[in-house]
Protein backbone atom coordinates (compact mmCIF):
# COMPACT_ATOMS: atom_id res chain seq x y z
CA UNK A 1 0.00 0.00 0.00
CA UNK A 2 1.01 3.21 -0.93
CA UNK A 3 1.52 4.97 2.80
CA UNK A 4 2.91 8.30 1.64
CA UNK A 5 4.17 10.61 -1.67
CA UNK A 6 6.40 13.53 -0.84
CA UNK A 7 6.56 15.57 -4.23
CA UNK A 8 9.39 18.80 -3.93
CA UNK A 9 10.23 21.24 -7.07
CA UNK A 10 8.45 19.19 -9.99
CA UNK A 11 6.73 21.84 -12.32
CA UNK A 12 3.96 23.33 -10.24
CA UNK A 13 4.58 21.81 -6.84
CA UNK A 14 7.25 23.48 -4.60
CA UNK A 15 6.65 20.88 -1.49
CA UNK A 16 3.98 18.62 -0.92
CA UNK A 17 3.37 15.66 1.22
CA UNK A 18 0.12 13.49 0.66
CA UNK A 19 -0.67 10.67 3.30
CA UNK A 20 -2.93 7.80 1.55
CA UNK A 21 -4.47 4.78 3.70
CA UNK A 22 -6.38 1.99 2.70
CA UNK A 23 -10.03 1.94 0.57
CA UNK A 24 -10.77 4.43 -1.88
CA UNK A 25 -9.35 7.40 -2.37
CA UNK A 26 -10.46 9.90 -5.28
CA UNK A 27 -8.38 13.15 -6.33
CA UNK A 28 -10.62 15.76 -8.08
CA UNK A 29 -9.86 19.50 -8.82
CA UNK A 30 -11.02 21.84 -12.02
CA UNK A 31 -8.90 21.15 -15.02
CA UNK A 32 -5.72 22.53 -14.81
CA UNK A 33 -5.28 22.30 -11.53
CA UNK A 34 -2.32 19.87 -11.61
CA UNK A 35 -4.20 16.26 -11.29
CA UNK A 36 -1.39 15.14 -14.28
CA UNK A 37 1.48 16.45 -12.02
CA UNK A 38 0.56 14.30 -9.45
CA UNK A 39 0.43 11.27 -11.24
CA UNK A 40 3.25 12.05 -13.78
CA UNK A 41 5.27 12.39 -10.72
CA UNK A 42 4.33 8.96 -9.13
CA UNK A 43 5.25 7.82 -12.49
CA UNK A 44 8.68 9.21 -12.32
CA UNK A 45 9.13 7.92 -8.90
CA UNK A 46 8.17 4.17 -10.10
CA UNK A 47 10.99 4.30 -12.71
CA UNK A 48 9.02 6.34 -15.53
CA UNK A 49 11.06 7.84 -18.33
CA UNK A 50 12.74 11.64 -16.82
CA UNK A 51 11.97 14.74 -18.30
CA UNK A 52 14.12 17.78 -17.73
CA UNK A 53 10.64 19.75 -18.40
CA UNK A 54 9.53 18.21 -15.00
CA UNK A 55 11.60 20.38 -12.91
CA UNK A 56 9.86 23.28 -11.44
CA UNK A 57 11.15 26.61 -13.13
CA UNK A 58 13.78 27.96 -11.31
CA UNK A 59 14.71 25.09 -9.33
CA UNK A 60 18.10 22.88 -10.06
CA UNK A 61 16.41 19.18 -9.34
CA UNK A 62 13.21 18.20 -8.27
CA UNK A 63 12.39 14.64 -6.46
CA UNK A 64 9.60 12.60 -5.59
CA UNK A 65 9.63 9.97 -2.78
CA UNK A 66 7.26 7.09 -2.18
CA UNK A 67 6.41 5.56 0.56
CA UNK A 68 5.13 1.97 0.61
CA UNK A 69 3.64 -0.30 3.57
CA UNK A 70 4.03 -4.21 2.32
CA UNK A 71 2.95 -7.66 3.74
CA UNK A 72 5.71 -10.38 3.92
CA UNK A 73 6.01 -12.07 0.75
CA UNK A 74 5.03 -9.58 -1.49
CA UNK A 75 6.72 -9.97 -4.98
CA UNK A 76 8.46 -6.28 -4.45
CA UNK A 77 10.20 -7.64 -1.51
CA UNK A 78 11.42 -10.82 -3.29
CA UNK A 79 12.76 -8.54 -5.50
CA UNK A 80 14.63 -6.33 -3.30
CA UNK A 81 16.77 -9.51 -2.17
CA UNK A 82 17.29 -10.97 -5.30
CA UNK A 83 19.22 -7.45 -5.62
CA UNK A 84 21.12 -7.18 -2.40
CA UNK A 85 18.90 -4.59 -0.93
CA UNK A 86 17.22 -4.02 2.36
CA UNK A 87 13.40 -5.27 2.80
CA UNK A 88 12.79 -4.41 6.30
CA UNK A 89 10.60 -1.86 7.38
CA UNK A 90 9.06 0.49 4.84
CA UNK A 91 9.84 0.31 1.15
CA UNK A 92 11.02 3.81 0.06
CA UNK A 93 11.85 4.64 -3.39
CA UNK A 94 13.35 7.91 -4.67
CA UNK A 95 13.72 9.51 -8.00
CA UNK A 96 15.65 12.90 -8.16
CA UNK A 97 15.53 14.75 -11.76
CA UNK A 98 17.72 17.30 -12.74
CA UNK A 99 17.26 20.57 -14.76
CA UNK A 100 19.60 19.29 -17.29
CA UNK A 101 17.70 15.94 -17.59
CA UNK A 102 19.81 13.68 -15.84
CA UNK A 103 18.07 11.61 -13.00
CA UNK A 104 19.12 9.29 -10.12
CA UNK A 105 17.03 6.43 -8.42
CA UNK A 106 17.03 5.23 -5.05
CA UNK A 107 15.45 2.38 -3.13
CA UNK A 108 15.71 2.38 0.89
CA UNK A 109 18.65 5.05 0.69
CA UNK A 110 20.59 2.92 -2.18
CA UNK A 111 21.15 3.93 -5.62
CA UNK A 112 19.32 1.47 -7.97
CA UNK A 113 19.16 1.29 -12.06
CA UNK A 114 16.45 2.82 -13.57
CA UNK A 115 15.61 -0.68 -15.03
CA UNK A 116 15.49 -2.45 -11.43
CA UNK A 117 13.02 1.23 -10.22
CA UNK A 118 11.05 0.22 -13.39
CA UNK A 119 10.72 -3.44 -12.01
CA UNK A 120 9.87 -2.64 -8.46
CA UNK A 121 7.42 0.01 -9.74
CA UNK A 122 5.60 -2.34 -11.70
CA UNK A 123 4.88 -4.73 -8.42
CA UNK A 124 4.09 -1.67 -6.11
CA UNK A 125 1.39 0.22 -8.54
CA UNK A 126 -0.39 -0.64 -11.85
CA UNK A 127 -1.41 2.71 -13.57
CA UNK A 128 -4.82 2.54 -15.54
CA UNK A 129 -5.93 5.15 -17.92
CA UNK A 130 -7.64 6.03 -21.52
CA UNK A 131 -4.11 6.18 -23.40
CA UNK A 132 -2.29 3.45 -20.79
CA UNK A 133 -0.14 1.14 -22.68
CA UNK A 134 1.51 -0.45 -19.70
CA UNK A 135 -0.77 -2.56 -17.57
CA UNK A 136 -3.70 -4.74 -18.47
CA UNK A 137 -3.05 -4.26 -21.74
CA UNK A 138 0.24 -6.33 -22.49
CA UNK A 139 -0.34 -9.48 -23.67
CA UNK A 140 2.82 -10.54 -22.09
CA UNK A 141 1.11 -10.94 -18.83
CA UNK A 142 -2.37 -12.26 -20.10
CA UNK A 143 -1.26 -15.71 -19.41
CA UNK A 144 -0.10 -15.16 -15.95
CA UNK A 145 -3.12 -13.07 -14.97
CA UNK A 146 -5.83 -16.16 -16.31
CA UNK A 147 -3.23 -18.84 -13.77
CA UNK A 148 -3.48 -16.33 -11.22
CA UNK A 149 -7.69 -16.33 -12.05
CA UNK A 150 -7.94 -20.05 -12.08
CA UNK A 151 -5.75 -20.74 -8.86
CA UNK A 152 -3.19 -22.38 -11.18
CA UNK A 153 0.15 -21.66 -10.31
CA UNK A 154 0.87 -25.23 -8.75
CA UNK A 155 -0.02 -26.66 -12.39
CA UNK A 156 2.29 -24.09 -13.68
CA UNK A 157 5.30 -24.40 -11.79
CA UNK A 158 4.72 -28.74 -12.44
CA UNK A 159 4.54 -27.96 -16.22
CA UNK A 160 7.68 -25.78 -15.61
CA UNK A 161 9.52 -28.85 -13.59
CA UNK A 162 8.55 -31.25 -16.53
CA UNK A 163 9.87 -28.80 -18.98
CA UNK A 164 13.25 -28.83 -17.60
CA UNK A 165 13.45 -32.62 -17.25
CA UNK A 166 12.54 -33.19 -20.95
CA UNK A 167 14.98 -30.48 -21.93
CA UNK A 168 17.66 -31.75 -19.91
CA UNK A 169 16.84 -35.24 -20.94
CA UNK A 170 17.20 -33.84 -24.58
CA UNK A 171 20.61 -32.13 -23.55
CA UNK A 172 21.86 -35.71 -22.31
CA UNK A 173 20.15 -37.17 -25.80
CA UNK A 174 22.34 -34.75 -27.72
CA UNK A 175 25.79 -34.63 -26.30
CA UNK A 176 25.82 -38.56 -26.15
CA UNK A 177 25.05 -38.29 -29.71
CA UNK A 178 27.66 -35.58 -30.35
CA UNK A 179 30.66 -37.81 -28.33
CA UNK A 180 29.46 -40.88 -30.36
CA UNK A 181 29.71 -39.25 -33.41
CA UNK A 182 33.59 -37.70 -32.69
CA UNK A 183 34.23 -40.86 -31.19
CA UNK A 184 33.43 -42.53 -34.29
CA UNK A 185 35.40 -40.34 -36.48
CA UNK A 186 38.72 -40.98 -33.94
CA UNK A 187 38.06 -44.34 -32.85
CA UNK A 188 41.69 -45.66 -33.89
CA UNK A 189 43.42 -42.71 -32.40
CA UNK A 190 41.22 -42.83 -29.22
CA UNK A 191 42.30 -46.75 -28.45
CA UNK A 192 45.91 -45.90 -29.46
CA UNK A 193 45.68 -42.99 -27.27
CA UNK A 194 43.86 -44.35 -23.99
CA UNK A 195 46.52 -47.57 -24.25
CA UNK A 196 49.15 -45.36 -24.02
CA UNK A 197 48.05 -42.73 -21.21
CA UNK A 198 47.32 -45.54 -19.45
CA UNK A 199 50.78 -47.71 -20.11
CA UNK A 200 52.20 -43.90 -18.95
CA UNK A 201 49.66 -43.54 -15.66
CA UNK A 202 50.88 -39.90 -14.95
CA UNK A 203 49.52 -39.27 -11.85
CA UNK A 204 49.04 -35.41 -10.73
CA UNK A 205 51.40 -33.25 -9.41
CA UNK A 206 54.24 -36.40 -10.62
CA UNK A 207 55.67 -33.75 -13.41
CA UNK A 208 56.98 -30.83 -10.83
CA UNK A 209 57.96 -33.98 -8.43
CA UNK A 210 60.10 -35.49 -10.79
CA UNK A 211 61.52 -32.28 -11.87
CA UNK A 212 62.44 -31.49 -8.32
CA UNK A 213 63.98 -35.05 -7.49
CA UNK A 214 66.23 -34.73 -11.03
CA UNK A 215 67.30 -31.10 -9.93
CA UNK A 216 68.32 -32.88 -5.97
CA UNK A 217 70.55 -35.38 -8.10
CA UNK A 218 71.68 -33.20 -10.82
CA UNK A 219 73.26 -31.02 -7.46
CA UNK A 220 73.80 -34.68 -5.43
CA UNK A 221 75.66 -35.81 -8.82
CA UNK A 222 78.50 -33.12 -8.75
CA UNK A 223 79.12 -32.91 -5.09
CA UNK A 224 79.93 -36.75 -5.47
CA UNK A 225 82.23 -36.41 -8.52
CA UNK A 226 84.41 -33.66 -6.13
CA UNK A 227 84.27 -36.22 -3.46
CA UNK A 228 85.21 -39.48 -6.10
CA UNK A 229 88.36 -36.88 -7.22
CA UNK A 230 89.48 -36.21 -4.06
CA UNK A 231 88.66 -40.28 -2.73
CA UNK A 232 90.82 -40.82 -6.08
CA UNK A 233 93.95 -39.12 -5.01
CA UNK A 234 94.00 -40.81 -1.80
CA UNK A 235 93.76 -44.30 -2.36
CA UNK A 236 93.60 -44.95 -6.34
CA UNK A 237 96.54 -45.51 -8.30
CA UNK A 238 98.24 -42.11 -8.06
CA UNK A 239 97.68 -41.73 -4.46
CA UNK A 240 101.35 -40.98 -2.45
CA UNK A 241 100.25 -43.32 0.50
CA UNK A 242 102.22 -46.72 -0.68
CA UNK A 243 105.15 -44.85 -1.57
CA UNK A 244 105.48 -42.76 1.21
CA UNK A 245 104.58 -46.07 3.62
CA UNK A 246 107.59 -48.16 1.64
CA UNK A 247 109.78 -45.43 1.94
CA UNK A 248 108.98 -45.08 6.05
CA UNK A 249 109.53 -49.25 6.59
CA UNK A 250 112.99 -48.99 4.77
CA UNK A 251 113.98 -46.13 6.88
CA UNK A 252 112.71 -47.38 9.93
CA UNK A 253 115.07 -50.51 9.28
CA UNK A 254 118.51 -48.54 9.28
CA UNK A 255 119.10 -48.26 12.59
CA UNK A 256 121.32 -44.88 12.37
CA UNK A 257 118.54 -43.42 9.86
CA UNK A 258 116.48 -43.61 12.86
CA UNK A 259 118.70 -42.77 15.15
CA UNK A 260 119.77 -39.60 13.16
CA UNK A 261 116.37 -38.95 11.44
CA UNK A 262 113.61 -40.06 14.29
CA UNK A 263 111.52 -36.93 14.41
CA UNK A 264 110.87 -37.10 10.54
CA UNK A 265 110.24 -40.49 10.18
CA UNK A 266 107.88 -39.50 13.32
CA UNK A 267 106.02 -36.98 10.87
CA UNK A 268 105.96 -39.37 7.92
CA UNK A 269 103.62 -41.90 10.14
CA UNK A 270 101.45 -39.33 11.37
CA UNK A 271 101.06 -38.37 7.94
CA UNK A 272 99.92 -41.63 6.46
CA UNK A 273 97.82 -41.45 9.74
CA UNK A 274 96.34 -38.14 8.55
CA UNK A 275 95.49 -39.34 5.02
CA UNK A 276 93.95 -42.52 6.03
CA UNK A 277 91.59 -40.63 8.01
CA UNK A 278 90.99 -38.45 5.19
CA UNK A 279 90.57 -41.37 3.24
CA UNK A 280 88.15 -42.86 5.24
CA UNK A 281 86.03 -39.88 5.98
CA UNK A 282 86.00 -39.53 1.69
CA UNK A 283 84.97 -43.03 2.20
CA UNK A 284 81.92 -42.25 4.09
CA UNK A 285 80.97 -39.03 2.42
CA UNK A 286 81.00 -40.83 -0.96
CA UNK A 287 78.19 -42.86 0.97
CA UNK A 288 76.22 -40.21 2.56
CA UNK A 289 76.12 -38.34 -0.81
CA UNK A 290 73.43 -40.98 -1.72
CA UNK A 291 73.70 -40.42 -5.21
CA UNK A 292 72.61 -43.42 -7.72
CA UNK A 293 73.12 -42.42 -11.48
CA UNK A 294 70.63 -45.21 -12.33
CA UNK A 295 68.06 -43.76 -10.33
CA UNK A 296 68.84 -40.07 -11.64
CA UNK A 297 68.80 -42.34 -15.09
CA UNK A 298 65.40 -43.57 -14.59
CA UNK A 299 63.93 -39.95 -13.17
CA UNK A 300 65.21 -38.12 -16.00
CA UNK A 301 63.33 -41.20 -18.70
CA UNK A 302 59.90 -40.88 -16.74
CA UNK A 303 60.14 -36.94 -16.63
CA UNK A 304 60.93 -36.59 -20.24
CA UNK A 305 58.11 -39.28 -21.29
CA UNK A 306 55.39 -37.29 -19.49
CA UNK A 307 56.74 -34.01 -20.90
CA UNK A 308 56.46 -35.59 -24.28
CA UNK A 309 52.80 -36.93 -23.93
CA UNK A 310 51.68 -33.77 -22.82
CA UNK A 311 53.09 -31.56 -25.89
CA UNK A 312 51.72 -34.68 -28.04
CA UNK A 313 48.06 -33.89 -26.60
CA UNK A 314 48.37 -30.29 -26.15
CA UNK A 315 47.56 -30.16 -22.21
CA UNK A 316 49.58 -29.68 -19.22
CA UNK A 317 51.11 -32.63 -17.70
CA UNK A 318 49.29 -32.43 -14.54
CA UNK A 319 46.09 -32.53 -17.40
CA UNK A 320 47.34 -35.62 -18.70
CA UNK A 321 45.44 -37.81 -15.97
CA UNK A 322 41.93 -35.83 -16.78
CA UNK A 323 42.56 -36.67 -20.35
CA UNK A 324 42.73 -39.58 -20.38
CA UNK A 325 39.77 -40.64 -18.39
CA UNK A 326 38.04 -38.43 -21.11
CA UNK A 327 39.48 -40.31 -23.95
CA UNK A 328 38.92 -43.36 -22.18
CA UNK A 329 34.73 -42.50 -21.07
CA UNK A 330 34.80 -41.28 -25.15
CA UNK A 331 36.01 -44.96 -25.95
CA UNK A 332 33.57 -46.57 -23.74
CA UNK A 333 30.55 -44.34 -24.98
CA UNK A 334 31.86 -45.55 -28.44
CA UNK A 335 31.99 -49.00 -27.13
CA UNK A 336 28.92 -49.30 -25.27
CA UNK A 337 26.83 -46.46 -26.92
CA UNK A 338 24.12 -48.19 -28.65
CA UNK A 339 22.47 -49.35 -25.18
CA UNK A 340 23.20 -46.04 -23.68
CA UNK A 341 21.41 -44.13 -27.01
CA UNK A 342 18.72 -46.48 -26.87
CA UNK A 343 18.22 -45.35 -23.11
CA UNK A 344 18.13 -41.77 -22.68
CA UNK A 345 15.98 -41.77 -26.18
CA UNK A 346 13.41 -43.58 -23.80
CA UNK A 347 13.86 -41.11 -20.68
CA UNK A 348 13.62 -38.15 -23.66
CA UNK A 349 10.98 -39.44 -24.84
CA UNK A 350 9.31 -40.67 -21.58
CA UNK A 351 9.79 -36.85 -20.17
CA UNK A 352 8.48 -35.77 -23.11
CA UNK A 353 5.25 -37.35 -22.62
CA UNK A 354 4.84 -36.09 -18.95
CA UNK A 355 5.65 -32.69 -19.65
CA UNK A 356 2.94 -33.24 -22.70
CA UNK A 357 0.90 -34.61 -20.71
CA UNK A 358 0.50 -31.78 -17.31
CA UNK A 359 0.94 -29.48 -20.22
CA UNK A 360 -2.79 -30.66 -21.83
CA UNK A 361 -4.22 -30.60 -18.66
CA UNK A 362 -2.61 -27.31 -18.31
CA UNK A 363 -4.44 -25.97 -21.10
CA UNK A 364 -7.52 -27.47 -20.57
CA UNK A 365 -7.49 -25.70 -17.46
CA UNK A 366 -6.81 -22.43 -17.89
CA UNK A 367 -9.26 -22.58 -21.27
CA UNK A 368 -12.29 -23.02 -18.03
CA UNK A 369 -10.23 -20.45 -16.16
CA UNK A 370 -10.86 -18.05 -19.44
CA UNK A 371 -14.50 -18.63 -20.09
CA UNK A 372 -15.05 -17.85 -16.10
CA UNK A 373 -13.34 -14.42 -16.57
CA UNK A 374 -15.14 -14.01 -19.41
CA UNK A 375 -18.57 -14.84 -17.55
CA UNK A 376 -16.94 -12.43 -15.23
CA UNK A 377 -16.04 -9.67 -17.28
CA UNK A 378 -19.71 -9.93 -19.24
CA UNK A 379 -21.59 -9.55 -15.94
CA UNK A 380 -19.97 -6.18 -15.17
CA UNK A 381 -20.37 -4.87 -18.90
CA UNK A 382 -24.04 -3.72 -19.00
CA UNK A 383 -23.74 -1.56 -16.26
CA UNK A 384 -20.99 0.06 -17.82
CA UNK A 385 -23.12 0.95 -20.90
CA UNK A 386 -21.24 -2.08 -22.98
CA UNK A 387 -24.13 -4.52 -22.82
CA UNK A 388 -23.47 -5.30 -26.37
CA UNK A 389 -19.88 -5.78 -26.02
CA UNK A 390 -17.74 -8.84 -25.84
CA UNK A 391 -14.81 -9.64 -23.83
CA UNK A 392 -13.24 -12.41 -25.21
CA UNK A 393 -9.79 -14.96 -24.19
CA UNK A 394 -8.12 -15.52 -27.07
CA UNK A 395 -6.57 -18.89 -26.51
CA UNK A 396 -4.02 -20.53 -28.87
CA UNK A 397 -2.88 -23.89 -28.11
CA UNK A 398 0.03 -25.68 -30.07
CA UNK A 399 1.17 -29.06 -28.38
CA UNK A 400 4.54 -28.72 -30.61
CA UNK A 401 5.65 -25.50 -28.92
CA UNK A 402 6.62 -26.64 -25.95
CA UNK A 403 7.83 -23.89 -23.21
CA UNK A 404 8.10 -23.77 -19.57
CA UNK A 405 4.88 -21.66 -19.16
CA UNK A 406 3.22 -24.55 -20.66
CA UNK A 407 1.79 -24.61 -24.69
CA UNK A 408 -0.51 -21.92 -24.71
CA UNK A 409 -1.06 -17.96 -26.02
CA UNK A 410 -3.38 -16.43 -24.67
CA UNK A 411 -4.57 -12.71 -25.16
CA UNK A 412 -7.52 -10.54 -24.59
CA UNK A 413 -9.37 -9.49 -27.33
CA UNK A 414 -13.19 -7.74 -27.42
CA UNK A 415 -15.50 -7.02 -29.42
CA UNK A 416 -17.05 -4.03 -29.48
CA UNK A 417 -20.76 -4.22 -31.24
CA UNK A 418 -22.33 -7.02 -32.75
CA UNK A 419 -21.13 -8.12 -36.22
CA UNK A 420 -17.69 -6.11 -35.96
CA UNK A 421 -14.76 -8.41 -36.26
CA UNK A 422 -13.02 -9.08 -32.54
CA UNK A 423 -9.55 -8.54 -31.98
CA UNK A 424 -6.71 -7.10 -29.15
CA UNK A 425 -7.91 -5.46 -26.13
CA UNK A 426 -5.49 -2.04 -27.37
CA UNK A 427 -6.59 -1.81 -30.91
CA UNK A 428 -10.01 -2.35 -31.12
CA UNK A 429 -11.61 -0.26 -28.20
CA UNK A 430 -11.64 3.18 -28.15
CA UNK A 431 -10.16 5.69 -25.24
CA UNK A 432 -13.34 5.66 -23.21
CA UNK A 433 -14.37 1.75 -24.08
CA UNK A 434 -10.77 0.60 -22.71
CA UNK A 435 -10.41 2.12 -19.70
CA UNK A 436 -14.01 0.81 -18.89
CA UNK A 437 -13.34 -2.94 -20.32
CA UNK A 438 -10.18 -2.72 -17.86
CA UNK A 439 -12.07 -1.48 -14.99
CA UNK A 440 -14.11 -5.18 -15.60
CA UNK A 441 -11.41 -6.87 -15.84
CA UNK A 442 -9.91 -5.62 -12.90
CA UNK A 443 -13.14 -5.84 -10.42
CA UNK A 444 -13.02 -9.49 -12.03
CA UNK A 445 -9.44 -10.10 -11.53
CA UNK A 446 -9.83 -8.52 -7.53
CA UNK A 447 -6.75 -8.57 -5.78
CA UNK A 448 -5.49 -11.90 -7.94
CA UNK A 449 -2.49 -11.37 -10.51
CA UNK A 450 -2.43 -7.30 -9.11
CA UNK A 451 -0.09 -5.04 -7.43
CA UNK A 452 -1.23 -3.69 -4.26
CA UNK A 453 -1.82 -0.09 -5.10
CA UNK A 454 -4.30 0.66 -8.20
CA UNK A 455 -4.58 4.35 -9.85
CA UNK A 456 -6.94 5.17 -12.55
CA UNK A 457 -6.61 8.27 -14.38
CA UNK A 458 -10.09 9.90 -15.58
CA UNK A 459 -11.94 6.69 -16.50
CA UNK A 460 -15.20 7.88 -15.98
CA UNK A 461 -14.35 10.21 -19.05
CA UNK A 462 -17.27 10.93 -21.12
CA UNK A 463 -19.60 8.73 -19.44
CA UNK A 464 -23.06 9.39 -18.26
CA UNK A 465 -24.15 9.53 -15.08
CA UNK A 466 -25.49 6.14 -14.46
CA UNK A 467 -22.11 4.69 -16.33
CA UNK A 468 -20.43 7.07 -14.05
CA UNK A 469 -22.33 5.80 -11.12
CA UNK A 470 -21.48 2.13 -12.10
CA UNK A 471 -17.53 3.21 -12.42
CA UNK A 472 -17.88 4.47 -8.74
CA UNK A 473 -19.52 1.24 -7.41
CA UNK A 474 -16.94 -1.09 -8.80
CA UNK A 475 -13.62 0.96 -7.79
CA UNK A 476 -15.68 1.20 -4.33
CA UNK A 477 -15.47 -2.85 -4.78
CA UNK A 478 -12.39 -3.17 -5.87
CA UNK A 479 -10.76 -1.04 -3.08
CA UNK A 480 -12.10 -3.46 -0.21
CA UNK A 481 -9.18 -6.02 -2.00
CA UNK A 482 -6.47 -3.16 -3.05
CA UNK A 483 -5.47 0.11 -2.22
CA UNK A 484 -7.17 2.34 -5.26
CA UNK A 485 -6.68 5.93 -6.34
CA UNK A 486 -8.84 7.28 -8.48
CA UNK A 487 -8.51 10.96 -10.52
CA UNK A 488 -11.94 11.55 -11.81
CA UNK A 489 -14.59 14.50 -12.78
CA UNK A 490 -17.50 12.44 -12.05
CA UNK A 491 -19.39 13.39 -8.71
CA UNK A 492 -21.07 9.66 -9.07
CA UNK A 493 -17.48 8.10 -8.55
CA UNK A 494 -16.45 11.19 -6.04
CA UNK A 495 -19.24 10.29 -3.27
CA UNK A 496 -17.53 6.63 -3.39
CA UNK A 497 -14.67 7.41 -1.81
CA UNK A 498 -13.39 7.07 1.29
CA UNK A 499 -10.78 9.45 0.92
CA UNK A 500 -10.90 12.59 -0.78
CA UNK A 501 -8.42 15.07 -1.96
CA UNK A 502 -8.73 18.18 -3.34
CA UNK A 503 -6.06 19.49 -5.98
CA UNK A 504 -6.45 23.27 -6.37
CA UNK A 505 -3.75 25.65 -7.85
CA UNK A 506 -3.05 28.79 -5.90
CA UNK A 507 -1.58 32.20 -6.19
CA UNK A 508 1.80 32.94 -4.63
CA UNK A 509 4.25 35.77 -3.98
CA UNK A 510 1.91 38.31 -4.34
CA UNK A 511 0.71 36.63 -7.69
CA UNK A 512 3.73 36.12 -9.21
CA UNK A 513 3.27 32.77 -10.23
CA UNK A 514 1.12 29.72 -9.00
CA UNK A 515 1.71 26.61 -7.01
CA UNK A 516 -0.44 23.42 -7.00
CA UNK A 517 -1.75 22.47 -3.63
CA UNK A 518 -3.27 19.12 -2.46
CA UNK A 519 -5.40 19.14 0.49
CA UNK A 520 -7.72 16.39 2.32
CA UNK A 521 -11.09 17.36 2.67
CA UNK A 522 -13.40 16.48 5.37
CA UNK A 523 -16.55 15.49 5.11
CA UNK A 524 -18.39 18.81 5.61
CA UNK A 525 -16.64 20.14 3.01
CA UNK A 526 -17.02 16.97 0.52
CA UNK A 527 -20.24 18.21 -0.32
CA UNK A 528 -18.94 21.72 -1.80
CA UNK A 529 -16.57 19.90 -4.13
CA UNK A 530 -19.07 17.65 -5.32
CA UNK A 531 -21.75 19.75 -5.78
CA UNK A 532 -19.12 22.18 -7.88
CA UNK A 533 -18.54 18.96 -9.87
CA UNK A 534 -22.01 18.72 -10.45
CA UNK A 535 -22.98 22.51 -11.69
CA UNK A 536 -19.95 24.06 -12.31
CA UNK A 537 -18.30 27.22 -10.89
CA UNK A 538 -21.57 28.77 -10.26
CA UNK A 539 -22.55 26.21 -7.35
CA UNK A 540 -26.72 26.14 -6.54
CA UNK A 541 -29.04 24.95 -3.78
CA UNK A 542 -30.22 22.14 -5.52
CA UNK A 543 -26.41 21.44 -6.94
CA UNK A 544 -25.76 21.12 -2.92
CA UNK A 545 -28.94 18.92 -2.39
CA UNK A 546 -27.66 16.77 -5.52
CA UNK A 547 -24.34 16.47 -3.67
CA UNK A 548 -26.29 15.45 -0.02
CA UNK A 549 -27.68 12.97 -2.03
CA UNK A 550 -25.28 11.25 -3.57
CA UNK A 551 -23.25 11.05 -0.21
CA UNK A 552 -26.24 9.80 1.66
CA UNK A 553 -26.89 7.56 -0.79
CA UNK A 554 -23.68 5.74 -0.07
Amino acid sequence: MLQTLAIRDIVLIERLEIAFTEGLTVLTGETGAGKSILLDALSLALGGRGDAGLVRHGAEQGQVTAVFDLPVGHPARTLLVENDLDDDGDVIVRRVQTADGRTRAFVNDRAVSANLLRQLGAALVEIHGQHDDRALVDPAIHRGLIDAFGGLEADVKAVAVAHRAWRDAEKALADLERRIADARREGDYLRASVEELQKLAPEPGEETALAERRQEMMRAEKVAVDLREAYDHLNGSGSPVPELSGLLRRLERKGEVAALAGPALQSISTALDALEDARSVFEAALRAADFDPAELERTEERLFAIRAAARKYSVLPDELGALAARMASDLADLDAGEDRLNALAQSATTARADYDKLAARLSAAREKAARLLEDAVAAELPSLKLERARFIVNQLADPETRTADGIDTLEFWVQTNPGTRPGPMMKVASGGELSRFLLALKVSLADKGSASTLVFDEIDTGVGGAVAEAIGTRLARLARKVQVLSVTHAPQVAARADHHFLIAKDSVDDGARVATSVARLPDNHRREEIARMLAGSRITEEARAAAERLLKGH
